[in-house]
C-alpha cells in the first residue's frame, strides 16, 4: 500500500542517467518516485495511477510531452504538472503552460533549483476553509469548491488545472482589492526565479473564458491598467 503521507511523483523521461538520477535524488528526499521512459507510458501512468506532482520531459519517443500534458489535462487529471526541456525559447515555456503545464525547468538543471520548484507546487495545497466554510464559492458563472478544487458550469464540471485553480483560489481570497502581478507570482508561484508577468497574464485570459459570460467583456476578472487585476466575484 502507497504511503499516503508521503508525496508521490511520476518522472517521465526517456534519458536513462536522467532518470535514474532524477529518481535516485528525490527519494532521497524523502518522496514516493514511479517511472516512466517514454510519453505513450507516462501518459497510461497518469491516466491510471494518482500522483501528487509530475516531471515531464518534452522532447520524448512515442509521445511529446506536450502531447502527453494536452491529453491528460483534457482527460481530468489535475496533478501538477513540471516540464523538463531542453528548449529554453519564451514560446515553448508559453505553450507548455497554455497547455496545463504548471512550470517548467530548462535543461541542464541544478538539483537545488528544481527540488525548490517542486516544494513550492507542493505547498500550494493551502488550506482553503476559511473562504469557503459552507462548500462553493460563486464566481462569474462558476461554482467553485477549492477544497476538492472542482468547478462546475451550468450544470457540468469544468476542466480546472492545479495552477489555475490556486490563481483562482488567490484572487478569491482578495476580492474587489487589486492584485498586482507581482503579488500573485510571489503568492502562487512562491519561488524566487520566477515566470514572467506575461505568465500570469496567460492564466488570467484561461480563467476569463471559464467564468465570464463574455470573456471579451470582463465583468467579474477586470484588468487594472498598470497594476494587475480585480475580482469582483
Amino acid at each position: 500500500m502507497t504511503d499516503t503521507s508521503t508525496p508521490r511523483i511520476l518522472v517521465v523521461e526517456d534519458e536513462p542517467a536522467m532518470q535514474t538520477g532524477l529518481r535516485d535524488n528525490l527519494e532521497f528526499e524523502g518522496y514516493t518516485v514511479d517511472c516512466a521512459s517514454d510519453g505513450e507510458e507516462g501518459l497510461q501512468k497518469l491516466l491510471g495511477e494518482t500522483y501528487d506532482l509530475v516531471l515531464l520531459d518534452v522532447m520524448m519517443p512515442r509521445r511529446s510531452g506536450l502531447d502527453v500534458c494536452k491529453i491528460a489535462r483534457r482527460e481530468g487529471v489535475t496533478a501538477p504538472i513540471i516540464m523538463l526541456t531542453a528548449k529554453g525559447e519564451e514560446l515553448d515555456k508559453v505553450l507548455g503552460l497554455e497547455l496545463g503545464a504548471d512550470d517548467y525547468v530548462v535543461k541542464p538543471f541544478g538539483l537545488r533549483e528544481l527540488l525548490a520548484r517542486i516544494k513550492a507546487v507542493l505547498r500550494r495545497q493551502p488550506a482553503t476553509e476559511d473562504i469557503a466554510p459552507s462548500g462553493t464559492v460563486e464566481i462569474g458563472r462558476l461554482a467553485v469548491d477549492f477544497r476538492t478544487h472542482t468547478a462546475v458550469r451550468d450544470g457540468a464540471e469544468v476542466a480546472m488545472t492545479h495552477l489555475e485553480m490556486e490563481v483562482l483560489r488567490y484572487l478569491a481570497e482578495h476580492p474587489h482589492t487589486v492584485v498586482s502581478r507581482d503579488d500573485l507570482l510571489q503568492n502562487v508561484w512562491g519561488y524566487d526565479d520566477q515566470p514572467t508577468t506575461r505568465t500570469v497574464d496567460n492564466f488570467v485570459l484561461k480563467l476569463r473564458q471559464k467564468l465570464e459570460p463574455d470573456p471579451s467583456n470582463p465583468r467579474h476578472l477586470l484588468t487594472v491598467h498598470g497594476v494587475g487585476y480585480k475580482l469582483i466575484p
